[in-house]
């Protein structure tokens, strides 16, 4: 199909627009569709049936026409169909709707069928598994419930709910429990309900039914969007032997509407029922306490000086054992360190002067004090001080060597000669 060309200038009439989307639906040729039959309208004389089409997951619907000859009997409203149809768009309303040339309902066997290949799905997707489960709280603030208007369902939950605790508050939001409109409105309620701080938990309920009657529960778009709720969900659909999938994705799936009650909020009057229990079980516990502490009281004296006794006479022991250690740890101690001393002694006598003195050495200085340590360093006649071991006294160094008053040899620094000269006493 070619591009219509138009402009403000030239802008195309209705009747081009409305043709070409009719000839452009008309090429789609005939199709398979699936859906659910809202409404059924047939006319007194007229050979044609008129049906409105919904999505079983969305709210969508289409109006759809067929022959009398393709029906063998009118359908009911919220029966499930699969049927052969080709597009027709009315260019004189600007309407679209479908021309069904086979219609074919869907048996139960095929519902279950598909709801058990929907179940293996999802359990494989994880949205069955146990660590999804939400906790209940212990005490809601308020019960988000979802139910039929006026339905018995309702009133099991809510007068037993009651009944348990007088003080429960709940937001109740009336849907379509079956039928095409059922999955929408519950969807749309459940994210009302979740987007609502006060709301700690939402209860689905509703009676029992037929397969059919139950299939919004099994829907997968309704599953999917349960599985997103930051709120727990308790599923109450049905009776014992109902168990739509709704039953596997929620977090707490329940037999029945009245067991819901039972399992969202405890009894107020059991609760205190075991309080009253727990209060006399600590007062017994408290008083035979009491009782015995009363019975140890009554011998503590004796057995206070008794411990008393024994822990003065081990610390008296202790002590005398403490003193006894202290003493041999000091005395070995003073004997290392006068051993260290002694040693100590010894080096320093060996490394004195006057141990060189001693071995026969002699020390000379000039008149300036200063040592003679080489003969090079002495003239004839110059007067020199000498210490040996015993003393002091002086030196004249000769022109050979070093003389004194007395005839002998000296050495001091290299330098050699005869000594004369006075002693003196030294030290």
């Amino acid at each position: 199909m070619s591009k219509l060309e138009s402009s403000p200038e030239a802008p195309l009439p209705l009747r081009r627009i409305s043709q070409a989307i009719s000839d452009w639906i008309g090429r789609l040729g005939e199709v398979w569709v699936e859906g659910q039959v809202a409404q059924f309208v047939r006319r007194p004389g007229v050979s044609t049936y008129f049906l409105t089409l919904r999505d079983v997951d969305a709210n969508i619907s289409i109006q759809v026409t067929c022959h009398r000859s393709v029906l063998v009997e009118p359908l009911a409203e919220g029966t499930r169909v699969v049927l052969r149809a080709r597009p027709d768009f009315y260019a004189e309303r600007g309407t679209l709707s479908l021309r069904a040339t086979e219609i074919r309902q869907v048996g139960l066997g095929e519902l279950l069928a598909r709801i058990e290949r929907l179940k293996q799905l999802l359990a494989a997707e994880g949205l069955f598994a146990a660590h999804r489960k939400q906790r209940l709280p212990f005490l809601p603030r308020r019960i988000g419930l979802i139910t039929g208007r006026a339905s018995a369902a309702e009133r099991d939950v809510v007068e037993n709910t009651l009944r348990r605790l007088p003080g429960a508050v709940f937001a109740i939001e009336n849907t379509a429990t079956q039928g095409s409109t059922a999955v929408t409105e519950i969807i749309a309620a459940l994210r009302r309900l979740d987007a609502r701080a006060d709301v700690d938990v939402i209860v689905i309920a509703r009676g029992g039914g037929s397969v059919e009657d139950l299939l919004p529960f099994s829907n997968e778009g309704l599953l999917r969007a349960v599985s997103q709720l930051r709120t727990p969900v308790v599923s109450a659909i049905g009776h014992e032997t109902d168990q739509p999938l709704l039953d596997l994705v929620a977090d707490l799936a329940v037999s029945t509407p009245t067991d819901a009650a039972k399992r969202i909020v405890p009894d107020l009057q059991a609760e205190l029922d075991q309080l009253a229990d727990a209060r006399g079980r600590l007062r017994a516990s408290v008083h035979r306490r009491l009782d015995t502490e009363d019975q140890l009281m009554a011998g503590l004296p004796q057995r206070l000086r008794q411990a008393v006794g024994r822990l003065i006479s081990a610390g008296a022991q202790e002590c005398e054992r403490a003193v006894h250690r202290n003493r041999n740890t000091l005395s070995g101690l003073l004997q290392l360190a006068e051993a260290d001393i002694g040693q100590l002694l010894a080096r320093v006598v060996s490394l004195s002067p006057q141990a060189v003195l001693n071995r026969g050495y002699a020390v000379l200085w000039n008149s300036d004090g200063e040592l003679v340590r080489a003969a090079s360093q002495t003239s004839p006649d110059q007067l020199l001080q000498a210490r040996v071991a015993d003393g002091e006294f002086s030196v004249v160094v000769a022109s050979s060597g070093v003389t004194s008053s007395a005839t002998g040899s000296a050495t001091s620094g290299g330098a050699t000669g005869n000594v004369t000269g006075s002693r003196t006493g030294g030290g």
